[in-house]
């Protein structure tokens, strides 16, 4: 057994699994937003891509995990209670993040302008990735909530509402604002996988 197998425990590995879980499923809900603002341009070809690129994720997740298993899964007591702050403080900022989201998409409708709530969402997304960087002690995850609060304020001073590509109508601040979080999310996913292969190879 390696110095890395000896001393990376089971649940840091399998941590960073969960995290390539939650890019893999955001990452989709944002590419359905991308799609939607393509308004049935290219087909099932966006879908598909998306679809790929979500299913590699979770796939490695997956595989992430197995890996995990011959890992040692002795959590001293220190540990275990900084988990457990590190787990209560991210239900805090998850749900933090929800009521604000809903409490968005409630004012947007009552001003009648939906159109600011896939930014504003971005936005609040962004930020909440800021105080999970000091939590989880990932710092790419404080580009990540710069890059999608830049794309947001991008998507609403620069790009236009509509606009016809290949003869077809489409939104192309959701097409911008969608594909961009997605890929963003897909990134930080492969990043924390590669992260994930050096905890179990040392």
């Amino acid at each position: 057994m390696d110095k890395a197998t000896a001393t990376v425990p089971k649940h840091a590995v399998q941590g960073v699994a969960s995290g390539m879980l939650f890019m893999a499923l955001f990452g989709t809900m944002w590419a359905g937003i991308g799609i939607m603002g393509l308004q049935d341009w290219g087909g099932i070809w966006p879908v598909c891509v998306a679809l790929v690129a979500s299913a590699a994720l979770v796939l490695g997740g997956q595989l992430l995990r197995r890996s995990a298993q011959r890992l040692p899964d002795q959590v001293a007591p220190t540990d275990a209670r900084e988990d457990k702050r590190i787990g209560r403080w991210f239900g805090i900022v998850f749900a933090a993040e929800g009521v604000l989201i809903a409490i968005a998409s409630v004012v947007c409708n009552l001003i009648n302008r939906f159109d600011l709530f896939f930014p504003t969402m971005a936005i609040i997304v962004g930020i909440h990735f800021l105080p999970l960087a000091g939590l989880f002690r990932v710092r790419p995850y404080y580009l990540v909530g710069i890059a999608f609060c830049l794309l947001a304020i991008i998507t609403l001073l620069v790009i236009p509402q509509s606009a016809v590509f290949g003869g077809q109508n489409i939104n192309p601040q959701l097409v911008v604002l969608g594909f961009g979080a997605a890929l963003t999310l897909w990134v930080v996913g492969a990043g924390l996988w590669v992260l994930g292969q050096r905890l179990v190879r040392g």
